[in-house]
């Protein structure tokens, strides 16, 4: 059977394509500037003509920031390109697996939000998942969207490479403390998704709807980042000496961010059996991973 896996050049689509294949599955990577999911016509094409009996989606538009200036990209990247893929999935009778977002929350909850939670996101970026999100539901019963947080991997840019890169040029970062979260090892996103794709192949009962996926536990920035640096540390000389804790307000950028975007996975246990590991645990995987890869 052969998963379509557009933004193959992720960080998600690099574990999903990689740990797909060494699972069995036929794998077709699609991404820039062979597939280019705001142009329908084309997206209609590729999806049409695969062959395939799944299509996930892991690409996005995910500058957080940018997405304030540049909110016509994100909003046809993220609403529109989504809306394009379920119409395609739907007049091909396909079923679409899509990655969503934490940042489609407010942050105003004590706990972890549920799927049944509503939706109010703070900026552009969120909005556009949002919007994404409400197009795939509109047009496509068979559908997956997994909701996940703060998502980092071995492959691309994200918070763990950066917070490693100045720690080895830096003595002194300051890192926000009062935004929590859920830190998501990639591979574990891409096994998840893989475990449902899997019994999707066989023919097995698929609940269909929206779910969260992230790593377990909660934790901030500066909190992520320490774990960062003790693990780091084990495996790479870092020139860090410090690691300051301070606020929001102390960094301004330009997009407001949830400051509570903890997600409660437990839907997917439920559903699928998949329980999330430790989000330290993960990360120390993908570390001595990274650094070993780097010797």
């Amino acid at each position: 059977m052969k998963i379509l896996v557009i933004g193959a050049n992720g960080q998600l689509g690099w574990e999903l394509c990689r740990r797909g294949r060494d699972k069995g599955f036929d794998i077709l990577a699609l991404d820039l500037p062979d597939f280019d999911i705001t142009d329908p016509l084309q997206v209609q094409r590729q999806v049409h003509g695969a062959g395939v009996f799944l299509v996930i989606n892991a690409s996005a538009y995910t500058a957080v920031d940018q997405a304030e200036a540049q909110m016509e990209l994100a909003l046809k990247v993220n609403r529109d390109g989504a809306s394009y893929l379920a119409s395609s999935c739907a007049q091909a009778k396909i079923p679409l697996f899509h990655i969503s977002t934490d940042y489609v929350f407010d942050g105003a909850k004590k706990a972890p939000y549920c799927e049944t939670d509503p939706v109010c996101p703070l900026g552009v970026y969120g909005k556009s998942k949002a919007e994404g999100e409400d197009r795939i539901r509109e047009l496509l019963k068979e559908h997956i969207i997994i909701r996940t947080a703060w998502l980092y991997g071995v492959h691309g840019n994200n918070f763990v490479r950066t917070m490693i890169r100045l720690g080895r040029g830096q003595e002194q970062l300051r890192v926000v403390n009062d935004q929590y979260g859920c830190p998501t090892f990639a591979g574990d996103l891409a096994d998840a998704l893989l475990e449902i794709s899997g019994r999707l192949c066989k023919g097995g009962d698929i609940t269909w709807g929206t779910y969260h996926y992230c790593g377990k536990g909660a934790t901030t920035w500066h909190g992520f980042a320490e774990m960062i640096f003790e693990l780091a540390g084990k495996h790479s000389q870092l020139k860090l000496k410090e690691l300051q804790a301070i606020t929001t307000e102390q960094y301004p950028v330009l997009a407001k961010r949830p400051a509570m975007s903890a997600l409660d996975c437990s839907l997917i246990k439920t559903r699928f059996g998949i329980s999330p590991r430790p989000w330290q645990e993960a990360l120390g995987e993908m570390i001595q991973r990274l650094l070993s890869d780097e010797s």
